[in-house]
């Protein structure tokens, strides 16, 4: 560690902004559990969330320590580059507000399983569509959990392995106890923390510069030259480019904790209501976090982020120490904790519902389950995704965690999505046609996110990968698309084309 930084020393206000958060949150997790009685409670928060509060709880589980930690310290490390996070993440907003948001709230119940199933099969939709749903969750949330891991031990001076532990129990905790109705509400304190502290450390950075950015990223070219505001350092392969962005776009609708979102409002003009207020919050802070990557690059130095972590996830919080000293430092490590916490337990809970809503209720006991059981059955598979989350968070380290998450959008893009989007709207799609989709798409992008230079080269230390593409978004997704529509042609279902009438007028009219 460097001397100059106290990264890597116990920091006594992040420390208390910590407990604070969590004591908090602990709060709202015991009047959460008081109203927290059905599996609707436990996955939906009893659908009483209004449009503009679960836009907040959206943008809360969306922006991420990949978000966070990870842009900023891509910017800071290959400048303009990074910037092709920012956008991806954001333009995947108008796809969910046009396409998904509203035939997803009144097809379905607790999970995107439910649309993608409706008039198809349910056993084998179900089975596929709850593993693939589960592989984008494990590989989320080892991005999350590497960030919590090195976010707490730089931060309050204890073991990675701590670091994990701890997270790992206060999300159960939430989780558990209080359901979608605390995972909702943290995620909405989260939103307002972490908007508020990127807007304070970008209003610093921009002080310094006479509130001019263009003078900041002068100073940017200046000190390290006029490419870190042209493409090219991060990714020179224009097709690697195309193919991020695809994953970046399209994965949004294939989220399972992000698509779950839309089923705690009452009815369909609230989800969309829910992603236009996500939209403009996620907007902003994305712009934020180029002004903290630039920020980081120019007043606190490459060499001295580079130090402290070799994936530049901690140049945010080396921003808040130069500027604000340890005080300012605690503040933003807390927020950066609070924003891992509440993503986790987001994903946790999707995780669980996949295995409880798709898998036990409907795939083994074939939807002859009580509600007192499916809760149990709930709760049970929390804990079981809790022991996950901490083993994936003590197995991988050291990977900037946006390049994970950008590996997890591309099994997204290429698993749920495809199946999603035909599902919805087009007559012809089979069962067999949405099994092919999500089983294809997701085992190709799982097959060439191995053989690519992100897992080859960078954690194999391999001389070179036999998959050329960083993200194969671009390959796996049309795959997906090809392998649905054809199978779907050669083996014809009456009974699913007979049930898309019924299915256009639900998407439409609503149940409820």
């Amino acid at each position: 560690m460097s001397g100059a930084t106290a990264i890597g020393q116990p920091n006594a206000t992040a420390i208390v902004f910590f407990l604070l958060f969590v004591a908090l949150t602990l709060v709202i997790t015991w009047w959460a559990a008081r109203h927290t009685h059905t599996t609707e409670d436990f996955f939906a928060a009893g659908r009483r969330i209004s449009g503009r509060q679960n836009g907040f709880a959206l943008a809360g589980d969306y922006m991420s320590a990949a978000s966070f930690l990870g842009i900023a310290g891509l910017v800071a490390s290959s400048g303009f580059d990074g910037l092709i996070y920012s956008t991806g993440w954001l333009v995947g907003w108008p796809v969910l507000l046009f396409l998904i948001a509203e035939p997803l709230r009144n097809l379905g119940r607790f999970t995107a399983t439910d649309v993608v199933s409706f008039r198809l099969r349910q056993r084998p939709v179900r089975i596929a569509a709850a593993f693939g749903s589960l592989a984008v969750i494990a590989l989320y949330l080892i991005a999350q959990m590497v960030g919590a891991g090195n976010l707490i031990r730089l931060m309050f001076g204890v073991s990675y392995e701590t670091a994990v532990l701890i997270v790992g129990a206060v999300m159960l905790a939430y989780v558990l106890f209080g359901g979608m109705i605390a995972t909702t509400w943290v995620q909405i304190v989260k939103a307002a923390l972490l908007l508020g502290g990127a807007a304070l450390l970008a209003l610093l950075v921009l002080l310094k510069f006479g509130l001019n950015p263009l003078r900041l990223f002068a100073a940017a070219a200046a000190q390290y030259g006029d490419g870190v505001l042209a493409p090219g350092r991060l990714i020179s392969n224009p097709w690697d480019a195309f193919s991020l962005g695809v994953a970046l776009m399209f994965g949004t609708a294939g989220l399972p904790h992000i698509l779950m979102r839309f089923y705690t409002v009452p009815d369909a003009r609230a989800a969309r209501e829910s992603v236009f207020w996500a939209t403009g919050l996620i907007g902003f802070f994305y712009l934020l976090t180029f002004v903290l990557g630039f920020g980081a690059m120019v007043l606190v130095g490459r060499d001295a982020i580079l130090a402290v972590d070799r994936g530049g996830n901690m140049a945010a919080p080396l921003l808040a120490e130069v500027l604000g000293g340890t005080g300012l430092l605690g503040l933003i490590a807390a927020v950066a904790f609070a924003t891992i916490l509440a993503v986790v337990a987001g994903l946790t809970l999707s995780g669980a519902a996949a295995l409880s809503h798709d898998l036990w209720v409907h795939v083994v006991r074939r939807g002859d389950a009580s509600r007192s059981e499916q809760l149990l059955v709930a709760r049970a598979a929390t804990v079981l995704l809790g022991a996950v989350a901490i083993t994936l968070g003590l197995i991988f380290k050291g990977q900037n965690v946006a390049f994970m998450v950008g590996l997890a959008f591309a099994l997204a893009a290429s698993g749920m999505f495809p199946a999603l989007v035909l599902a919805i709207f087009w007559r012809g799609l089979t069962t067999a046609g949405a099994v092919a989709a999500i089983v294809c798409g997701t085992a190709a992008a799982g097959i060439l996110i191995w053989g690519s230079p992100t897992i080859q080269i960078d954690v194999l230390g391999a001389p070179g990968a036999w998959f050329p593409l960083r993200n194969p978004a671009l390959l796996s997704m049309p795959l997906a698309f090809a392998v649905a529509i054809v199978v779907s042609l050669l083996r014809p279902e009456p009974a699913a084309r007979a049930g898309f009438e019924a299915k256009l007028r639900r998407m439409i009219l609503g149940s409820d």
